[in-house]
């Protein structure tokens, strides 16, 4: 073995590269053409015979070749390499496999050299499955149940519930064919029941999307009584959801219940889920005491947001002060479990900065966000439900409510809660009460001591001073802001304003004419302008002015009903009804046009058109009887007596002692020939006699206490309160009635000019009140009763 291994020798150590050319020549295949045995063999079969004798020729060396057990014969190679299996100086070579190196008999036989196998040809095709055979059908009907499903649910989060509906309904049929055809080939126990219950679980869910309700709960009652689905119980849940959607909370309660038995305590969180549904539907079925009770184990097991705050208003409902505090202790309690420290960046390590910016805004911050933001909601519209009854005033309630949340992990929202029970005063009208004078006059004048020249700041003093009433002041203020800044329109706009006051009518308008040239479509300055006009006794200018504010704003209903009022002046009755008409179909409530309107068409006869507004009256004032004496004069007017006889012993069973109503009752019974004329009559003089004896008690008062007279004057004007106040708006109309029963003439409606439908300025009493300068546009969404330009503007 070692006459092949050829040793570096030991002196060429120069040459790193020796030996790299030699070669054994046995590899030699150029000299193949030269060797006699093997061209020979080539071009005879002699190569292929195997010999019975060996003829070893000089060159040849002898190879044993195995003849049977164990019996050698020896082959001799043309080329001197011993043959596998030879005996060589007493040593056996050993065996070695041929095959996996492409040597078969058959290449001893004449066959080409392959031994890839190439010759064959490329592999048989595979055996075709059978399309026909059950096995196949069953897996695409399977596949094809799948993809309905898929298809169903897609549609549905696509909105297209009507599609989804009908995938699921294929989907149906198509598992009841699948099913039939395996119990055909195979055992019942093979049944694919994860296909089955997913199937009918949609076709429910599609079914109760679809408002089909009956469908829903057949559907998931064939999955609630198949005792082969586990866990179906908890769809009792969704059926409970249906009764509750159907306003059948008896059953949507039962199913609830069942549910939560069939829900193990190691699930809690799907059942307080459960207990929250059951509080949401006693909640609306008017049982709040259950609900407090559902809400009370909720929030002592795992409390959370939603159920604090439906707990909050039970106990509103139910009206009990104390545990009302307690409820919205345990809802500003509740944790948001919001790591706001991992915002923040706690070293300048670049990496570290960039990741805390990643996270900043990604999916799980916005999350937090929607959280925090549903959590202030929560508890703000508690805090306003609450305030004005768990103490003796809602100032009171409001300060206890901002107390507790100073001291919680909301204390930003104090800040707004403040600026919500100042805002309850205004819409009270407690202005007073709204605004803390002195202490914005203290603010105001640390900030002119701060920096004398910043307009802002001489601006809001000047208000400080206006509301205080000292006008000449104001307006030095706000020409001192002026001259520090001529672009500041809040100063100028305000100083308008305190000339209005000063009645020094051209200054004003000149200010407001300036603004207007920098503040073209402001609807504050275009007013102001018209009641300017309004003010000259300049009417035509005064609807000039208004029309542009009704281009700017044209559904203000108090503009147009100025602009009715104006009409009405100027003697147009048509302008003035459309422009009325707009106002009361903008704003139907207004008690004047109603009036107006009222009368209007009385003037024109139309009673019946009349009586409509009146009895809108009726509704909105409901303890003044002249909107039903004014019903019943119209019916009565129009002829018919029966529904005029109703109305006045309607309003006389709601105002037995007013005289009037009855002084009609006795002329329109006797005129019928009723015989209850005579009970009325005897009402009637008893009324009289009694209202005799009031007014001498208060002559005689006025005699023996003349310094109290104008104090029992009044209190005599109220102890006939159902007569009217001589200073009462539509005071002449109402004279005009009461003078009815004296004559046999019919009712006569009042002119237009005895109607004092007097203005309310529909932006707000603008020279009552500064406006601050950080009002820089008009935004009624702020405050439902904000009215343009009622408040000076602040910096």
């Amino acid at each position: 073995m070692m006459q092949n291994v050829h040793l570096a020798p030991e002196t060429d150590e120069d040459d790193l590269y020796s030996g790299y050319n030699d070669y054994n020549p046995i590899y030699d295949i150029e000299e193949l053409e030269n060797d006699a045995a093997f061209q020979q063999a080539v071009r005879t079969s002699h190569g292929r015979r195997p010999p019975i004798t060996a003829k070893i020729s000089s060159t040849a060396v002898t190879r044993p070749i195995a003849t049977g057990y164990g019996s050698k014969t020896s082959l001799a190679s043309s080329i001197g390499r011993p043959m596998t299996g030879a005996i060589q100086d007493g040593v056996t070579r050993p065996m070695t496999a041929v095959r996996a190196a492409g040597f078969t008999k058959a290449a001893l036989r004449g066959s080409a050299f392959d031994p890839l196998s190439q010759s064959r040809g490329p592999a048989p095709p595979l055996e075709a499955k059978k399309k026909d055979s059950p096995e196949e059908k069953i897996k695409q009907l399977e596949k094809e149940v799948n993809e309905l499903v898929e298809e169903s649910c897609i549609a549905n989060s696509c909105g297209d519930l009507k599609l989804a509906l009908e995938k699921a309904k294929d989907a149906g049929r198509k598992e009841r064919v699948l099913v039939r055809q395996r119990e055909q080939v195979t055992t019942p126990e093979n049944i694919n029941l994860d296909l089955t219950y997913s199937v009918l679980f949609n076709l429910a869910s599609q079914y109760s999307v679809n408002e089909m309700y009956a469908e829903a709960l057949n559907t998931y009652q064939v999955i609630v009584k198949n005792k082969m689905f586990s866990n179906a119980g908890i769809l009792k849940m969704n059926m409970g959801n249906i009764y509750l959607k159907q306003r059948n909370y008896s059953k949507a309660i039962k199913f609830y219940r069942m549910a939560l038995d069939q829900v193990s305590s190691v699930n809690n969180q799907m059942r307080i889920k459960i207990m929250q549904n059951i509080g949401v539907t006693f909640i609306q079925a008017g049982q709040y005491s259950d609900a407090i009770n559902s809400y009370e184990h909720i929030m002592s097991m795992a409390p959370n947001l939603k159920a604090g705050y439906n707990l909050t208003i039970c106990y509103f409902a139910v009206g009990d002060r104390e545990k009302m505090k307690k409820a919205f202790q345990k809802l500003i309690a509740v944790p948001l479990e919001i790591d706001e420290d991992k915002y923040i960046s706690p070293s300048d390590d670049p990496h570290t900065n960039l990741v805390t910016e990643a996270i900043k805004n990604d999916h799980l911050r916005q999350m937090e966000h929607e959280r925090r933001a549903m959590a202030e909601k929560y508890i703000m519209t508690s805090a306003k439900l609450i305030a004005p009854v768990i103490e003796t005033s809602f100032a009171a309630g409001y300060d206890w409510c901002v107390e507790v949340v100073k001291a919680s992990q909301y204390v930003e929202l104090a800040n707004d809660l403040e600026i919500n029970k100042a805002v309850t005063y205004l819409r009270q009208k407690d202005y007073n009460q709204g605004k803390d004078f002195a202490q914005a006059s203290s603010y105001a004048d640390i900030a002119v001591n701060s920096d004398r020249y910043n307009p802002a700041a001489l601006t809001n003093k000047g208000n400080t001073v206006f509301a205080n009433g000292d006008y000449e002041k104001a307006a030095e203020f706000y020409k001192e802001a002026l001259r520090n800044d001529s672009s500041c329109t809040e100063a100028l706009y305000n100083i308008g304003l305190t000339y209005e006051k000063l009645n020094r009518l051209d200054e004003a308008l000149d200010c407001f004419l300036k603004l207007h040239a920098i503040l073209r479509n402001s609807a504050e300055v275009l007013y102001q302008i018209a009641n300017i006009y309004e003010l000259m006794e300049n009417p035509s200018q005064a609807i000039e002015w208004l029309m542009q504010v009704v281009s700017v704003i044209p559904t203000d209903p108090q503009v147009l009903s100025k602009l009715g009022e104006l009409y009405d002046r100027e003697g147009d009755k048509s302008q003035a009804f459309q422009y009325y008409y707009e106002s009361y179909r903008y704003f139907p409530c207004n008690i004047e046009v109603i009036e107006w309107l009222g009368a209007y068409y009385i003037d024109t006869q139309f009673w019946e058109k009349a009586i409509q507004y009146f009895e809108r009256a009726s509704l909105i004032q409901p303890t003044q009887v002249k909107w039903q004496l004014m019903v019943a004069s119209c019916f009565r007017r129009s002829g018919n007596y029966q529904k005029a006889l109703d109305t006045y012993k309607d309003t006389h069973r709601k105002f037995p002692e007013n005289v009037e109503c009855l002084r009609f009752l006795v002329r329109l019974c006797t005129d019928l020939g009723l015989k209850d004329a005579q009970e009325y009559a005897r009402k009637l003089k008893r009324l009289e006699k009694m209202k005799e004896i009031r007014e001498q008690r208060i002559k005689s008062g006025r005699d023996g206490s003349g310094g109290s007279r104008g104090k029992r004057e009044g209190s005599a004007s109220s102890d006939s309160g159902q007569n009217y106040s001589a200073s009462s708006k539509g005071e002449r109309l109402n004279a005009r009635l009461r003078a009815l029963p004296g004559t046999n003439e019919p009712y006569e409606s009042s002119s237009n000019k005895e109607i004092d439908a007097s203005y309310v300025d529909p932006l707000g009493p603008q020279i009552e009140r500064p406006k601050t300068a950080a009002k820089k546009r008009i935004d009624e969404d702020d405050f439902a009763d904000e009215e343009l330009g009622d408040d000076l503007l602040p910096e």
